[in-house]
């Protein structure tokens, strides 16, 4: 099966850099599978789970994505997300208690700055929720 690079990349690190042989990110307009030789595109993702299929691997790296941007060229899929934690890097206790605290925060904004602040750690613990939703239900 043919390969392209896939690239993730957040404000802070590095996420993934590698071959994959199949895509599947979170677009704004709905989930978007990707395979090699795709046509250009370029899509803004929402918070989910972006999956990567690895060549040599029966297991898919799995990414949470709380936002950003995806660029697609035949050969090399480019994520830039606002942030991104992969999958065994999840903790669903320390997630939950951060959608508390962002919720919290959310309730008690007072301005645009603290509410844009809130938001974004809402959809930073969102994101990881999903992906450990996603890993849940695939165990069973």
């Amino acid at each position: 099966m043919s390969k392209m690079r896939v690239e993730v990349v957040s404000t802070e690190q590095m996420i993934f850099s590698g071959e994959a042989e199949f895509v599947v990110a979170p677009a704004t307009e709905g989930e978007i599978g990707v395979y090699p030789q795709h046509v250009p595109l370029l899509t803004r993702i929402k918070p989910g789970v972006l999956r990567l299929k690895v060549p040599g691997s029966s297991e898919e790296v799995l990414v949470a994505v709380s936002g950003g941007m995806m660029e697609v060229q035949p050969s090399l899929i480019t994520v830039l997300a606002d942030t991104a934690i992969r999958g065994e890097d999840l903790d669903e206790a320390r997630a939950n208690e951060a959608k508390r605290a962002a919720e919290d925060s959310l309730k008690r904004a007072t301005d645009d700055l603290s509410t844009a602040k809130a938001h974004a750690a809402l959809a930073v613990a969102i994101a990881e929720l999903k992906a450990l939703d996603f890993l849940k239900k695939r165990a069973h």
